[in-house]
């Protein structure tokens, strides 16, 4: 047993299913390592004179056999296994897993404190460094290794030709190949609903850091491929290659094609670019289809094997997110705030379980039918079992439309067109935040959307189990002008709930920068946000999970199943269909033709085993489930009382009428005029376990990064919320 703060505890027997979960999450690690050292070795005369004859003998089907069996199977393999940890993860106790967590977190703070902060690669962790540098030598080693086994062996071919060409395009040759690494990994982080991502605590914002990373590395390598192969060709007078598509090896104008799509892609994914012209990155990043179509002609299905398990991967996620989003979503209120945000609440499957900080995309048709936008879901879905809520503030002309469209409508009904993808989460992150001793959450502005979901979680898991250890919170939140305190409203969900909020140990610290301290005369002419209710459709429905509550064990199913159809298709075609015809020395295969059939067995496998799977479970549900949602008919949102007492008249009154709500009033304290000092706070927070979140603007987030990785805050440990790529 352990009291309050985890001192003073036994050490108990891990059970079954947690000798399980452990059993293949080291499994997982052995098979991702063993991926990487197929890699490492793959450059060398190990590889292609011992290793290669045997295995292309063993698989029957030649070189694209062999690197399906050492390139896409294990990655496959990993993605399954994370599959069915997390189907057993979802289910563990809560108290024992912060314990577990507790502890391991206290012996890899080190590896996540921020060792740099104000650089081109943003807020970087030591183990986010870590894995950047081993990244970096991997493809420094098999750069170098391949080049240094292909000069050995180089030969003049061309008339004339001298060696620094010929190695300048053998050279060319291997940084293609080496690129490919970095495209293997590349659209990983990007598949929202992936198990890799949720497996090593990641949400699908967090990993768009390393997406990033390895666009800009697979550009670099990319850029440089094509300007050296252009320079070999100049100078051999070869200048003609770019124009031609070979009809049995590389297609040159294929690779051509394939490096304007990624430059569009990189140029208008640039920062000052990105954020001015968000709809043209947006719609520009679309490209990615013609990228993976002409990266494959180009290289041939043998060499496309390197980067088929990204494909594959996000293949299934789309699949699933384009199911998914075909429906329109019930949404049952929403509240309207003076600092022109709305919330918005939608009807949920009690079955549908999510984490604190889960992302939601929503796309509303009548304000555009193509933008889809990521919004945190402030509910909990312990707190709140059939609803689902997010927060958009007025910040661009997507969000200001749909505010427009929502306050047009009459408080006593109306309806509004909602599609939603999601929601995403990493896995079990309530129980990290029951770790700390402490936990210390500052936002900016609308970042503090974040922590709302994450305050109701633990006044939930505080009030349903007193054993449950709920750290001391201490909210920090920085807003430009007064009107923006009443996102503060936010924090008592539309059904109810202050008496779990208003059970935690609680202190909220809120910074007004531009303003002064209001007058009595403001306070009283402050009026409350109000709510409108919408009218149902018979063709709505509750926000569920895509693959039903055994969701990731059908995701698992999906990928293996999808990935065998695949196989078998591609088997048969090799056999029946090809190889008959590569055995008449006077023809051979096409190469375009033989990697679009394969593209489209692909494209079969994976929509029609999804497709096949999300009905199988949509019928389920329907017959399992009472899909009826609630009606409009309830009780009215309540205001928060943290707004009440800072801007209502009567405060007595107000106090008198909402008794429960006097702890969370009184562990409030607004401050007007200058921003706060987080060095002094932080510094005087005791504990030896403090986690600090901070979610807004990336100068924020420096500063707090900054102070955490600071000498002094070794007890301090940051994690970032930022939506910013």
């Amino acid at each position: 047993m352990e009291d309050a703060r985890g001192k003073g505890k036994t050490k108990c027997a891990p059970s079954a299913a947690a000798v399980a979960r452990s059993t293949m999450l080291l499994l997982a690690v052995v098979v991702f390592v063993v991926w990487l050292v197929i890699w490492a070795v793959f450059p060398t005369r190990t590889y292609s004179s011992t290793w290669a004859p045997k295995l292309a003998a063993l698989t029957g089907f030649g070189k694209q056999g062999m690197r399906m069996m050492l390139f896409v199977s294990p990655v496959l393999f990993v993605y399954v296994v994370a599959c069915v940890y997390l189907h057993l993860h979802k289910d563990s106790d809560h108290d024992t897993e912060s314990r577990t967590r507790g502890a391991l977190g206290t012996r890899m703070a080190a590896w996540r404190r921020p060792v740099l902060v104000r650089g081109p690669l943003g807020i970087v962790t030591r183990v986010e460094l870590a894995f950047l540098l081993v990244l970096l030598a991997l493809l420094v080693w098999f750069y170098t290794a391949y080049v240094t086994a292909e000069f050995a062996k180089i030969r003049i071919k061309l008339p004339g030709e001298k060696l620094w060409q010929a190695q300048l395009e053998k050279a060319a040759r291997r940084l293609g190949t080496a690129g490919s690494l970095c495209v293997a990994l590349l659209l990983v982080p990007v598949a929202r609903g992936s198990s890799l991502l949720p497996l090593v605590g990641l949400t699908s914002e967090a990993s768009v850091k390393y997406h990033v990373w390895l666009g800009h590395l697979a550009m670099v390598i990319f850029t440089a491929h094509g300007l050296c192969y252009i320079s070999f060709w100049a100078s051999t007078d070869q200048i003609d290659e770019m124009l031609k598509w070979a009809r049995t090896r590389m297609s040159n104008v294929a690779g051509e094609l394939t490096l304007l799509c990624g430059l569009a892609m990189w140029a208008t994914a640039l920062p000052r670019v990105r954020r001015r012209m968000f709809e043209l990155f947006f719609y520009a990043h679309h490209l990615y289809v013609l990228f993976v179509l002409f990266c494959a002609l180009h290289v041939g299905v043998t060499a496309f094997c390197f980067v088929l398990p990204g494909v594959f991967v996000f293949a299934v996620d789309r699949c699933l997110r384009f199911l998914q989003s075909r429906a329109r979503v019930r949404l049952v209120s929403a509240r309207l705030l003076q600092s022109q945000a709305v919330e918005l609440n939608f009807a949920k499957s009690p079955c549908l379980r999510y984490s604190p900080t889960s992302t939601l995309f929503v796309n509303v048709p009548s304000v555009s039918r193509l933008q889809w936008h990521p919004f945190t879901v402030t509910s909990s879905s312990s707190l709140q079992p059939d609803t689902l809520s997010v927060v958009v503030t007025s910040r661009g002309a997507w969000t200001r439309k749909l505010y427009e469209a929502v306050s047009s409508l009459p408080p006593s009904g109306g309806h509004l067109s909602v599609s939603v993808e999601g929601p995403y989460s990493a896995a079990a992150a309530s129980t990290r935040f029951l770790g700390y001793d402490s936990l210390v959450m500052v936002s900016g502005g609308s970042g503090i959307t974040p922590f709302i979901s994450v305050i109701r979680e633990l006044g939930y898991l505080r009030g349903a189990a007193e054993t449950v250890p709920a750290p001391r919170l201490l909210l920090v939140c920085v807003f430009k002008t007064s009107a923006e305190l009443d996102m503060l409203d936010l924090l008592v969900p539309v059904s109810g709930g202050l008496p779990a909020i208003s059970g935690l140990d609680l202190r909220i610290e809120a910074f007004v920068t531009r303003e002064g301290e209001p007058s009595a005369g403001d306070r009283a002419r402050k009026q409350p946000g109000r709510e409108v209710w919408f009218k149902p459709w018979p063709s709505d429905v509750p926000v569920a999970l895509v693959l039903g509550s055994s969701g990731w064990l059908w995701l698992g199913a999906v990928v293996s199943s999808s990935f065998a159809v695949f196989l078998v298709l591609v088997a048969a075609l090799q056999r029946f269909y090809i190889y008959p015809v590569d055995g008449d020395t006077n023809h051979v295969y096409p190469w375009a033709a033989r990697t679009m059939l394969n593209l489209l067995f692909l494209g079969v496998s994976v929509a029609g085993v999804t497709g096949a799977a999300f009905l199988w479970n949509k019928q389920g549900s329907a017959a399992d489930e009472d899909m009826k949602v609630k009606s409009s008919d309830g009780t009215t949102p309540g205001m928060s009382p943290v707004a009440l007492l800072h801007w209502a008249g009567g405060v007595d009154r107000e106090m008198e009428s909402l008794p429960a709500a006097q702890p969370l009033v009184q562990a409030t304290n607004v401050h007007f005029g200058h921003r706060p000092d987080l060095k002094r706070m932080f510094l005087g927070i005791d504990g030896e376990n403090v986690g600090v979140m901070a979610s807004g603007p990336q100068g924020m987030l420096e500063d707090v990064a900054t102070i955490c990785s600071s000498g002094p805050a070794s007890n301090l440990h940051f994690q970032s919320i930022s939506f910013t790529w």
